[in-house]
């Protein structure tokens, strides 16, 4: 049962709710916010603001949401650490970071705007809707012809092999950091505040049993290239078959995929490709 209090907060054109009153009148500096996205347990607050005709996004950490149950400052202190990762990581698959600023009670960081839809946005649709509404941005996805699906799973290869060269290790990857414009079929990662230099001993053991490799629920595993490699092959099961049903029965590519993917997700660590490079280089031979 959900015991949090609930604050009403109106910005403009935009309403939400937050555990108590905060201040954001800083956002009216930026300019219109025009939509929020409050339903993430982060610790973070999302905003869309419009300003002389661009469209900018702004994540916030200060501020209590609804569901976030940490320490606030701490929420504070991964964003801005997050910022040097968005800096080294920068990509063309990847939200353009803008700039970021402090404010009495917290820190938001800009970010290009992509007109694009979440592909797992749990708060309009939790399961089972992600996976039989037809509005449901995951559902409309799986339905794109392979060959666009294909190309999708290719960008995030592609950065995921940038970032391994940039000696990154990717956690807390998963369809949520994900969006979709479905008009001009084009994708982009939205979230990668949690990516970290290597080497990393997993402290955390958060992400979704739908990509994470078995070590990133063992706290004081070393995470590496293999975790990685397990987490892009998890993600072709995700957007090409069946997710956590990993038969041929319900994959969707060609078999010589299909045993790519199943290298890459293998339990036993050493069963898997070394890295990111060796697992992108097999898929692309096989995707030919």
């Amino acid at each position: 049962m959900k015991m949090n209090k609930e604050i009403d907060i109106s910005i403009g054109r935009i309403s939400f709710k937050l555990q108590e009153m905060h201040n954001f009148g800083f956002l009216l500096k930026i300019g219109n916010p025009f939509i929020v996205f409050d339903q993430q347990d982060s610790g973070n607050l999302c905003f869309g603001i419009e300003t002389n005709g661009q469209k900018l996004f702004v994540k916030y950490a200060g501020s209590k949401t609804i569901d976030f149950k940490g320490n606030t400052l701490d929420a504070i202190n991964r964003l801005k650490s997050a910022i040097q990762t968005y800096i080294d990581l920068n990509h063309q698959v990847l939200i353009e970071y803008k700039d970021s600023f402090e404010t009495p009670n917290g820190f938001a960081a800009i970010f290009e705007w992509f007109d694009g839809e979440n592909m797992h946005p749990h708060w309009i649709y939790p399961e089972p809707a992600k996976y039989e509404n037809q509005n449901s941005p995951f559902y409309k996805f799986k339905r794109l012809p392979l060959r666009t699906r294909l190309d999708a799973l290719d960008k995030i290869y592609s950065f995921h092999w940038h970032i391994e060269q940039k000696g990154y290790q990717a956690v807390d990857f998963y369809d949520g950091s994900l969006l979709f414009n479905f008009e001009r079929n084009e994708l982009k990662i939205c979230d990668i505040d949690f990516y970290v230099k290597k080497p990393y001993v997993n402290s955390m053991c958060w992400g979704s049993k739908r990509f994470n490799a078995p070590e990133d629920f063992v706290k004081g595993m070393t995470l590496d290239a293999r975790t990685n490699v397990y987490n892009m092959g998890a993600t072709a099961f995700n957007l090409i078959g069946g997710e956590l049903d990993r038969s041929f029965a319900k994959w969707e590519g060609t078999e010589v995929l299909f045993k790519v993917a199943q290298i890459a997700t293998a339990a036993d660590r050493k069963d898997r490709f070394v890295s990111v490079a060796e697992f992108y280089e097999e898929w692309k031979k096989a995707s030919n």
